[in-house]
């Protein structure tokens, strides 16, 4: 004997304003690493929650902890007040669904069947009765079938319930593992970057199908790069950096705090100082206040004395200047002079010129005198000699 249910009955809606998720402390480490560190987080249902942050901030660890694939190293996740398992089947069986951030279907399976194995959680079909077939099972799956195809025409894809996943856009893939979430009937629905790899248009059809879901008491909570898409979408808005929350709020509050800017632009996130090193962290704050303030004043005053110094050094060149040119007038007038004395001193060197030549000349002449005078007598004395042997001759 088979016992059947009939799943064909959604889920109670959950009222609006209650807490659907409760993340609390939740810390993730692997060995050394501490991929996330104290997070908390609350989704309520109706609401549209995001989750930002630049690559490797923990969104998608933060993801895997909340949904049963990792078990976080402290913390707790808790859905409408009970803890959750840490095992996946468990979780979507608890009412949490999601999406992955690369697409997950089973590519050889049509869209029907892709839909229909969302399904599992919410049948009670046993071995023996998918084995026997009875009329209880056929009346569970044909259910089954009636709520896929719902599905199916809600996201806009019933005309290809028979093709192959693989065949489909890409965007069309995405809307599949959405319609796939939602067959588990779920009471919050975890997408992670839906709209990855979509252009403008598949982005809008994205963002009105999410708007759509909420407005069927479903929570969501998306991580998501497009900051329009999520600043458009959502409610309050969460920012992950390293591992920690650094700030939650409505759109506003957050795109125009500095920290998140500065994340974003990849400057280092400094954590909030301590309790007890909050006083030195003031101190330090004002003595740097006060000596940039004082940097400041002798900036101004530099700038205040740089005229007069550039004046001293423009009349020192000056003087330099006027030096320079009074030696040079000197040098002149000391030249002028010196060929005046040799003008003026011309005639008295030439007299003294001539009165040197001419001593020069009267002294050759007595020499010469004085050597041609001893002539005569030689003669004279040759003359004797001649007379003399002529007399002897004789």
């Amino acid at each position: 004997m088979t016992t059947t249910t009939d799943t064909t009955t959604k889920p109670a809606a959950t009222p609006a304003g209650e807490t659907v998720l409760q993340a609390s402390g939740v810390t993730m480490r692997f060995g050394g690493l501490t991929a996330v560190k104290g997070v908390d987080l609350q989704v309520n249902s109706g609401e549209i929650v995001g989750l930002i942050g630049p690559n490797g901030a923990g969104k998608t660890t933060f993801f895997n902890c909340l949904t049963g694939l990792y078990v976080p190293t402290e913390g707790t996740v808790s859905y409408k007040g009970t803890v959750l398992p840490p095992k996946p089947h468990l979780v979507t069986k608890a009412g949490i669904a999601r999406t992955f951030q690369n697409i997950r279907l089973f590519a050889n399976m049509t869209v029907l069947e892709n839909v229909l194995v969302g399904r599992h959680t919410r049948t009670k079909e046993g071995l023996w009765s998918a084995l026997l077939r009875g009329p209880g099972f056929k009346k569970a799956e044909a259910a089954s079938e009636a709520r896929a195809m719902e599905l199916l025409e809600f996201i806009g894809l019933e005309h290809k319930a028979q093709h192959l996943a693989k065949n489909l856009p890409y965007g069309e893939q995405r809307k599949l593992e959405i319609a796939r979430a939602l067959a588990s009937d779920p009471g919050l629905l975890l997408l992670d970057e839906p709209t990855a790899g979509m252009n403008p248009q598949e982005t809008r059809a994205a963002e009105e199908l999410i708007f759509a879901i909420r407005d069927m008491g479903i929570a969501v909570l998306v991580i998501e790069h497009d900051m329009r898409f999520i600043f458009n979408l959502c409610d309050r808005v969460a920012c992950l950096v390293q591992g920690e929350k650094l700030i939650e709020g409505t759109a506003s509050e957050v795109q125009g705090d500095e920290r998140v800017i500065a994340a974003y632009l990849g400057e280092p996130f400094e954590p909030p100082a301590a309790e007890g090193e909050e006083s030195e962290a003031a101190e330090a704050a004002a003595a740097e206040a006060t000596e940039t303030e004082a940097e400041s004043a002798e900036a101004e005053a530099e700038e205040t004395e740089t005229p007069a110094a550039d004046a001293e050094a423009t009349e020192a060149e000056a003087a330099d200047a006027e030096a320079t040119e009074a030696e040079a007038a000197d040098a002149e007038a000391t030249e002028a002079e010196a060929a005046d004395a040799e003008e003026t001193e011309t005639p008295e060197a030439a007299e003294a010129a001539d009165t040197a030549d001419a001593d020069t000349t009267e002294a050759t002449e007595t020499e010469a005198d004085t050597t041609d005078a001893p002539a005569p007598t030689t003669e004279a004395a040759a003359a004797d000699s001649t007379t003399s042997k002529d007399g002897e001759a004789k």
